[in-house]
């Protein structure tokens, strides 16, 4: 089917086909969706505008989540309504859904055959070059003044040596953030928009000509968010009621990720991976580092890896079901209470998005928040290498610090030579993730199959 006219709105059956090509190629990370999305959307399709597509995202950065997948929700909902950015949105997930359920149960049931094995002994080093590059990366851009610095300095202390909760460390920051931009503060405040006006696509036509559907309407927003509520909220209690396995505790615990996720993925992956490991004791911490490691080379968004978080917790805490009935239904609940409030935030919010794209206060809430996610990023990349690099780790509390300190004589030396090269392929050579991922995945297996099986 040839694209629309740009003159003329897409009709939806080829809205599907663009949004299934998008899951298909959403690999990368957020930055690397959302570019494939502004290649396909703006430049190609051109169905929105530059400048719609980047207030678009900005507003998706205010919420908690996947700010790729909600961008995907919010387009498709503006150029089809509620129906359109339903489908944007499930079809940007599901490929990785599907790919994650299968590489989940090949990892729950065949992890110690030695091929998969030497596999993941090769991949989770070189994850830690991926943490450290998004370091640097989110760092660059949101650590340009002393202040920023500073927050993401207090954050990694508060999460690392403290303990301090994740939501309590977003929280502080973007009080912190909000109340720095209305004292006027400049590191806190948005650069200004400098945006020339342009010829709009579809979706900006949509806006300009006041789409029914785009314009705010309480009646519509209390309609929406209780219809996504209760689609959320229901199989939660279900499974709280209930009362076998870890369901409940899957529901609970992923329901309130789902509204403390600020920025990104990995943001939330330390608080994610202690909690898991050291609370509910529903995976190890390799095998925390090995579903990080299969999310970055799968399609979908990157928190994806709560997914095979739950598929462990059902498998091996499944009540009266068999594992691997445990293990999908675990899954399965896991993304579904992910990604249903990333809907609820996108179908009831979008309408007021002129509104918030004003408010100077949120951004400034915003930029403290992503600051305070470098240091949180920070402590992740610290946390794995302490225990992918070393073979135990003992957890030490003085007052109240917390310390981990690592035995020297576990050091492993395979495994930090795997991570020194995954670390300057990436970061000095510029090779690709799933380049230096693959290369490593392979170092493993010879290393453990042939070299010292």
């Amino acid at each position: 089917m040839p694209p629309s006219p740009a003159d003329a709105h897409p009709e939806f059956r080829e809205a599907f086909r663009v949004w299934v090509r998008v899951g298909l190629l959403s690999f990368g990370g957020p930055a690397g969706q959302i570019a494939t999305m502004h290649r396909i959307l703006v430049e190609e399709r051109k169905w929105v505008s530059e400048t719609r597509f980047l207030h678009a995202l900005n507003f998706c950065m205010l919420l908690p989540g996947p700010e790729a997948q909600q961008l995907a929700t919010y387009i498709g909902w503006l150029l089809h309504r509620t129906l359109g950015g339903i489908v944007a949105g499930t079809l940007f997930i599901l490929p990785g859904f599907v790919v994650m359920m299968g590489l989940a149960a090949l990892y729950a049931g065949f992890h110690q055959v030695p091929l998969v094995d030497g596999l993941f002994y090769g991949i989770k080093p070189a994850v830690l070059a991926v943490v450290i590059e998004a370091v640097l990366r989110i760092g660059r851009r949101a650590l340009r003044s002393a202040e920023k610095l500073g927050i993401a300095v207090l954050a990694f202390l508060g999460i690392f040596l403290l303990d301090l909760p994740f939501p309590l460390i977003v929280l502080a920051a973007g009080l912190w953030g909000y109340m720095a931009a209305r004292a006027g503060r400049a590191a806190f405040l948005p650069a200004g928009d400098g945006a020339q006006a342009e010829a709009g696509g579809a979706a900006d036509r949509a806006i300009g000509q006041g789409a029914e559907h785009t314009l705010p309407d309480r009646r519509r927003t209390i309609r929406t968010a209780a219809v996504c509520l209760v689609l959320w909220l229901v199989p939660v209690a279900a499974s709280m009621a209930w009362g076998q396995g870890a369901f409940g505790s899957i529901g609970l615990f992923f329901s309130k990720m789902a509204v403390v996720t600020f920025g990104g993925a990995y943001a939330v992956l330390a608080y994610v991976a202690q909690q898991a490991v050291e609370v509910y004791g529903w995976l190890g911490p390799a095998e925390m580092l090995d579903g990080l490691g299969l999310a970055e080379t799968t399609p979908g968004p990157l928190i994806l890896v709560n997914q095979f978080v739950g598929f462990l917790a059902g498998f091996r805490h499944p009540g009266t079901l068999g594992p691997w009935m445990g293990g999908v239904l675990g899954a399965t609940l896991t993304v579904w209470v992910t990604f249903l409030p990333c809907f609820l935030w996108i179908l009831a919010g979008a309408p007021y998005v002129e509104v918030l794209r004003g408010y100077k206060a949120l951004s400034g809430a915003l930029a403290a928040i992503t600051a305070a996610v470098v240091g949180v990023i920070f402590n992740l990349g610290l946390w794995f290498a302490l225990h992918v690099l070393f073979g135990r780790v003992d957890e030490m509390r003085t007052g109240p610090l917390r310390l981990f300190v690592p035995e020297m004589a576990t050091l492993d030396p395979a495994a930090l030579a795997l991570a020194v090269m995954a670390a300057v392929a990436m970061l000095r050579l510029r090779v690709g993730m799933l380049p230096t991922l693959a290369a490593a995945g392979l170092s493993g297996i010879v290393w453990k199959l042939f070299l010292f099986p």
